[in-house]
């Protein structure tokens, strides 16, 4: 059953049960990598952080959800636990309601499928900035889906690549990752025609990150047959 339509005010009526039914599913789907009270430990957090910043509250169950999972799901990866087939890259901004979310949705379309992308701020706002969603709906590419989401120390874990959008000092470093600083303008109170141009210069630096990925992995599978090669 839809939370939303529940009786009550509009949004999530009974939380402690929609709260307790997603900790037993994830439960489920995580068995064997985490306890449940990891698990719940990480439904709470991240339902919590959601509803502080949640402006339309119809939308916190599935955005708990998803949160939960794809925060549980990097925390399995960063673990070992979890496979990462392709590279990882994780977007930053303050708000991620512009910059990284732009950057996200493009890497994603741009790469086919060859990278998986996270995105996350050190602010989050309320919603996606309407103008960022109009920008990108031009060039055919849907963001009503996106939400803005606060910047977890998982997320940072299970990242091959963190590029960071004018959020200062906030993301935590790790080694072994690669970090860059993309010196980009804030959409925030911009008229759409400066966030084209935004836009614009986002895809170049995604088509440039996209071509080193791919490089990056052209010499890693010469690195590793050269050792194949040696060992045998």
């Amino acid at each position: 059953m839809d939370l939303s339509a529940r009786r009550g005010m509009p949004g999530l009526a009974y939380p402690e049960e929609f709260l307790r039914r997603l900790a037993a599913e994830l439960s489920e789907t995580f068995a064997g990598t985490f306890t449940p009270e990891t698990v719940q430990r990480y439904v709470l957090e991240s339902y919590a952080s959601l509803l502080r910043t949640s402006k339309v509250k119809a939308h916190l169950a599935s955005r708990t959800t998803r949160f939960t999972k794809d925060r549980l799901t990097a925390l399995a990866q960063a673990m070992g636990a979890i496979d990462r087939p392709v590279p990882e890259v994780l977007f930053v901004c303050e708000q991620n309601a512009g910059r990284s979310q732009m950057a996200a949705v493009l890497t994603e379309h741009l790469s086919g499928g060859t990278v998986h992308v996270r995105s996350a701020g050190s602010m989050p706002a309320h919603e996606i900035n309407p103008a960022v969603i109009e920008a990108m709906a031009e060039i055919g590419l849907d963001m009503n889906q996106a939400f803005p989401k606060p910047l977890t120390d998982d997320v940072v874990q299970a990242a091959d690549v963190v590029i960071t959008m004018g959020c200062g000092d906030a993301c935590p470093v790790y080694p072994g990752k690669q970090y860059r600083d993309w010196d980009l303008l804030d959409p925030e109170g911009q008229p759409i025609e400066v966030v084209r141009m935004l836009r614009d210069e986002i895809t170049h630096n995604v088509q440039a990150l996209l071509n080193n990925l791919r490089r990056d992995a052209v010499t890693a599978e010469a690195t590793d047959a050269a050792a194949s090669d040696t060992g045998a």
